[in-house]
């Protein structure tokens, strides 16, 4: 990567994406709620809609009709994208950034400061934020003249938790609404166009283990102590546990797709709801 780290968009969500989530979302808790699949007509019958109508508004965002995402949206879908799906991160590339002199290099490629600002907390740090529709339902962005630094679900935690949740990483940062500088980022995140730059702020530890999570594919899972070994640290899961879970840029900094060795879904900082639905989509997707 030079300079921030930029990613591609890797989704059209396609106008009214909140309203189609939320659409998707009713139809995830009828289907889980069901002892039998449901068909076309039944899904579309509680969702208050004609089948036809139905079918394209959930075919826009799914990709597939809603017969096949009940097959990715299953339980048990995460132990099979285990066993077709797994990525086994290269653990050479990541070794590379495990040592110490590595770290000012790193801070000033990726995060664009040296590490002593990490430890100021945010002091002399302006940080924008707005709330935004994507395809996965509101989302709380966060940035800074550099870049992205921060990108919350919102659906499951609410609003404000989740506001408290990335502004108290940085406590002396000043933090204003301003939704129009990031704007095109968070588009371009989601497949608006564009590139989106990530100014992500963490410690060490925790820098090495966003950028591992970045070389798992869309559509592919790895495992907490696949991403432990690839940093060189293999008796590290727990602690990769715990740096996961403080992934400040959910989606573009894939966390959603580690999962247990076991092939359960384990917890997501943001709600299993949303990383059921998120890892079915891509699965979706990656096969369409």
């Amino acid at each position: 990567m030079d300079g921030n780290a930029e990613t591609g968009g890797t989704a059209d969500p396609g106008a009214g994406a909140g309203y189609h989530f939320q659409l998707v979302r009713r139809a995830i808790a009828e289907i889980d709620a069901a002892e039998t699949p449901l068909s076309l007509d039944e899904l579309a019958a509680r969702m208050h809609m004609s089948p036809a109508h139905f079918q394209r508004v959930f075919s826009r965002w799914a990709g597939v009709s809603p017969k096949r995402f009940q097959q990715y949206l299953a339980l048990g879908h995460a132990k099979t994208l285990l066993r077709e799906r797994f990525t086994t991160l290269d653990a050479a590339h990541a070794a590379g950034l495990s040592g110490g002199g590595r770290l000012h290099d790193l801070f000033l490629r990726w995060e664009a400061m040296r590490p002593g600002d990490y430890a100021r907390r945010g002091a002399g740090l302006s940080i924008r934020w707005g709330c935004f529709d994507s395809p996965f339902g509101e989302v709380l962005a966060m940035g800074t003249a550099h870049g992205l630094c921060g990108l919350a679900f919102t659906d499951e935690t609410g609003r404000e938790a989740a506001f408290e949740d990335l502004s108290s990483r940085w406590p002396a940062a000043r933090f204003a609404e301003d939704a129009d500088p990031l704007r095109a980022s968070v588009e371009a995140a989601f497949g608006g166009g564009g590139r989106a730059a990530l100014h992500v702020l963490g410690a060490p530890f925790q820098i090495k283990v966003w950028e591992a999570l970045l070389a798992v594919p869309s559509g592919h899972v790895t495992t907490y102590a696949e991403i432990a070994r690839a940093i060189g640290s293999p008796r590290a899961v727990r602690a990769v546990g715990a740096a996961v879970g403080r992934n400040p840029v959910g989606w573009l900094i894939p966390c959603h797709r580690v999962i247990a060795g076991s092939g359960k879904l384990a917890g997501y900082h943001w709600g299993l709801p949303v990383k059921r639905a998120i890892l079915a989509w891509e699965s979706a997707r990656a096969e369409a």
